[in-house]
Formats: C-alpha cells, sequence, structure tokens
C-alpha cells in the first residue's frame, strides 16, 4: 500500500468492490496499491479504506505489508528510522468496520507474520526497530503540540492511516504486517516545529531509503 518508483512498470488495474472501485499495480503474485488512490491524492480522512482493503481479499490474498509515513513521538526514534508496529491506538474516530448492519466485532490484531523474517533477512542493510505502538489521530492537519503532549504516553508513533486498516484486515482474516518510515518528529518532540514543506522535503529525502527496503522486501518474497 505505498507509491514508489519500483512499481511504474507493474501493469495497472481495477477491481470492483462492494465499497467502490480500486486501481492497482500488478506483476507476477504480487499488487501493489497505494491507499491514496491512483489519482490526486486523497487527504487521509477521505481514503476509501472499506474498499482497499476489501479488493485484496477479492484477488485472494491473505498476507498484507501496509507501509505507512509516520511521525515519531520519542526522541529515541528519529527520522529515517524504519518501525513495526504490533500495537494501536485510535480512539479520536470510531473503528472501521464492514459490520454496518450485524451485532458483530472481532479482536483487533496486527499479525506481523512476516516482519520477523524480513528484519533478520534485511539485517546487515536496515534496522527495523519493532514491537512499537501506532496512535491514529484523524487528519489531514498534523496535530497540535497540546495534543502530541497528551498522546506521546499513549504510543510511539503517529499517523493517521493504519489503525483502520489493521481492524478491517482482523475482519475479513486478513495478515496485516505493520512497515513504516519515520519522516518527521511529532509536533514539539525535540523542540520540533512543524513546516509542512519542510515535512514533505523529509519524505522525498527518505524515499531511496524506502525504495531500497521494498526492493528486498520483493526478493525475499519471490524466493518464498
Amino acid at each position: 500500500m505505498v507509491h514508489s518508483r519500483l512499481f511504474s512498470g507493474w501493469e495497472p488495474r481495477n477491481v470492483a468492490t462492494d465499497f467502490g472501485a480500486v486501481s492497482y499495480r500488478a506483476q507476477g503474485d504480487f499488487v501493489v496499491l497505494n491507499r491514496h488512490g491512483a489519482g490526486e491524492p486523497l487527504p487521509p480522512h477521505a481514503i476509501n479504506h472499506r474498499a482497499n482493503i476489501r479488493a485484496l481479499a477479492n484477488l485472494g490474498f491473505r498476507d498484507v505489508i501496509a507501509f505507512n509515513s509516520v511521525g515519531s513521538l520519542k526522541p529515541d526514534l528519529p527520522p529515517g528510522t524504519f518501525v513495526s508496529c504490533s500495537d494501536y491506538v485510535a480512539l479520536q474516530q470510531g473503528p472501521a468496520t464492514y459490520f454496518d448492519a450485524e451485532l458483530k466485532g472481532t479482536v483487533p490484531r496486527i499479525a506481523n507474520n512476516l516482519v520477523q523474517k524480513f528484519a533478520a533477512r534485511l539485517a546487515q542493510e536496515f534496522t527495523i526497530v519493532s514491537g512499537r505502538t501506532y496512535v491514529q489521530m484523524r487528519g489531514p492537519r498534523f496535530e497540535t503540540r497540546a495534543e502530541i503532549n497528551l498522546i506521546r504516553h499513549w504510543g510511539d508513533v503517529v499517523g493517521m492511516t493504519l489503525a483502520h486498516e489493521a481492524d478491517l484486515c482482523a475482519e475479513l482474516g486478513l495478515n496485516l504486517n505493520s512497515l513504516a518510515m519515520v519522516d518527521n518528529f511529532a509536533n514539539g518532540i525535540e523542540g520540533n516545529s512543524l513546516d509542512y514543506l519542510k515535512f514533505k522535503e523529509q519524505v522525498k529525502a527518505n524515499q531511496e531509503k524506502v525504495d531500497c527496503l521494498f526492493a528486498g522486501l520483493l526478493a525475499i518474497l519471490t524466493e518464498s
């Protein structure tokens, strides 16, 4: 669920779901989709998570790798760090769900059934800090300093998408694997004062490192 030059040569396709059509790219046994859409990027609060996750299930996949851009809530997770989250907090919005008309629920989880293998195989090139907690906020704006001062006690990184994807994957029985790049310190952490243009520059600066990680993941998955 990423956007990278590595996938520009993959075949563009579309799949219909009960929640809307989804565009993705395919090559061999793998597909990649950009959660923000294939055209003009949607803001986080407008993403059709239900269609995205349902599309992956309809295509027959059971293992999903969610790659997120996150802000760090901890001084020991500086920009440029790869993290994997094993739990999450999402109190600002209700959980994403497919159970619109059923009195039913699931136990939330992040499977991370592939992360240990990735971390071991890529250890010489990358360090993936695992077992962290993701705090989801609604967006599209960044958080205020007061909000960060509150949620920094709840988890390690902050973002706007992973919790919804984890909820929906759990409902459909998909194994979600969390990987993320720390692209900034959250507002006020380590004295950071957020600037959107500087944030975009940092994302761009980290892209080469992210592309190298993707290449490594594809090599491992192709061998499997």
